[in-house]
């Protein structure tokens, strides 16, 4: 057990005033806020990672793996939006990050490294960090995994992989993203079995240089393992098939708008907000200004409309707008959209609509799955000399093959969140049993209340929630 930034080896830490499951960005940014508010606490994160604050999204090495939004949409301190450009601004003057020069945009306009924000995360918890000590608050990271999870009316008890126990006032599972591609799954199509990681380099350098790859997922995980290939020295031909074909659009910097969903109240489904928005975007249009300007403005409705909606339109937005939904709002960073369409325009890449149904291995080892092309009911087989999952985030709890997960279901202590996404929580953060009834000391945040806000993922929606769960902590 250690304390972040290198501290000594703790004895023994006691019992937590608050424990927290992961020390990705959620876990982190929940640790930092707890710092940051008067009064002394004891707060445990549980992270198997030497670092805290970068987890699966912020571990990456390569420049060429960047944020999907400028440094002014991407703060971490949500009462600070310039927080992070100026973070930047000090570290380039003082000759970190060359490469960002051959952006030649404003520095608010920067699309930084995942890495490099990883390492600004890291600088504003030892900040907080500082900043608690002085109050008597304190952080220990606990290099491991949690296991298994038991709570009652007074504490919260946690069993780690090597077989200790920690015991602490409130646990939160901040356990941030599962992406597929590295994700066990308890009903598997064989996909990750057969599949490379799409931000391993050093794995798709093992692909012959003129190597014919396979990519299931069209979304911005594609989009990574594009340049994934590019760093690895690839020059072959790139088949991307995804249920609807559809492409990210590229993120640029429109003009402000007008926030037309706080003066409109009626606006409470999903088909009343994208009828609004598609009359907003036709009018900015007509005006010249891009149609990125109005789509801007609704983010930070997401939670409210989504929350309000009926299990009828949340299900209906699922299955019939969120594939338009993401390819608009989940937009590429230019760096990487210049790639795609250098490698469209040279012919090497074709993206195909088509939902996949099996993958198996020819005899010679070689990739082969089975697609079903959208509009035809005969399946096909194709091969390539690699394969590659790019379909993103795994959401659905039940077939996530971990332990934790699989025990707090099987005992009843969470349950699935809206439409299978994560698991389901009330406004608070408060845990939901089977039962539906709020725990008194189990709290989530981020990715797994992604049913109950569906945009909760994005560095800003994070950032909200972990300064409103922090003082509903503290008020406990």
């Amino acid at each position: 057990m250690t304390e972040p930034q290198g501290g000594q080896a703790a004895t023994a830490i006691g019992e937590a005033d608050v424990l927290i499951i992961g020390g990705g960005l959620s876990g982190t940014l929940l640790a930092m806020q707890l710092l940051r508010l008067p009064g002394a606490r004891h707060i445990v994160l549980v992270e198997p990672r030497p670092e805290l604050g970068r987890g699966e999204a912020y571990s990456a090495t390569e420049l060429g793996h960047t944020l999907n939004g400028n440094a002014a949409r991407m703060s971490i301190d949500p009462d600070d939006a310039d927080d992070l450009t100026r973070w930047l601004q000090a570290h380039i003057t003082d000759g970190g990050w060359p490469e960002s020069a051959a952006q030649q945009v404003p520095v608010a306009h920067l699309f930084p490294p995942r890495g490099l924000f990883g390492r600004y995360a890291q600088q504003r918890l030892a900040e907080a960090l500082v900043r608690g000590k002085v109050q008597g608050s304190s952080l220990t990271h606990v290099r491991d995994e949690v296991i298994g999870l038991q709570t009652d009316d007074r504490r919260v008890q946690v069993t780690l992989k090597d077989g200790r126990q920690l015991q602490a006032s409130i646990a939160v599972l901040a356990t941030g993203m599962f992406p597929a591609a590295r994700t066990a799954q308890r009903q598997s199509s064989g996909l990750n079995a057969a599949a490379l990681d799409p931000w391993d380099v050093a794995a798709l350098r093992g692909l012959p240089v003129d190597a014919r790859v396979l990519i299931i997922g069209s979304g911005l995980t594609m989009v990574d393992a594009l340049e994934s290939l590019n760093q690895a020295g690839h020059r072959g031909p790139i088949e991307v098939f995804s249920r609807h074909g559809l492409l990210p659009h590229v993120r640029r910097q429109p003009p402000a708008w007008e926030d037309f969903l706080s003066q409109a109240p009626e606006i409470r489904s999903p088909l009343q907000l994208l009828r609004a928005l598609r009359q907003h975007c036709q009018r900015a249009q007509a005006m010249g200004i891009d149609w990125q300007a109005p789509l801007d403005t609704v983010r930070v409705h997401i939670p409210r409309l989504w929350s309000q909606a009926s299990d009828v339109q949340r299900r209906q937005f699922v299955r019939h707008v969120r594939p338009w939904w993401e390819s608009h709002h989940h937009r590429s960073p230019p760096q990487g959209n210049a790639l795609l369409q250098k490698l469209l325009k040279e012919g090497r890449l074709t993206i195909q609509a088509a939902s996949l149904q099996g993958v198996a291995s020819s005899d010679d080892g070689r990739p082969q799955i089975r697609l079903r092309y959208r509009g035809q009911t005969q399946v096909r087989v194709v091969e390539g000399d690699g394969l590659i999952n790019s379909t993103g985030i795994e959401y659905d709890w039940r077939r996530v093959d971990k332990a934790l997960p699989r025990q707090l279901l099987e005992r009843g202590l969470i349950r699935v969140g809206n439409l299978g996404l994560g698991i389901a929580a009330d406004p608070s953060g408060a845990v939901l049993n089977a039962q539906s009834q709020p725990a008194k000391r189990l709290f989530a945040m981020g990715p797994p209340l992604r049913g109950e806000w569906w945009e909760s993922t994005a560095v800003t929606d994070v950032a909200l929630q972990a300064k409103a769960l922090a003082a509903k902590l503290v008020s406990l």
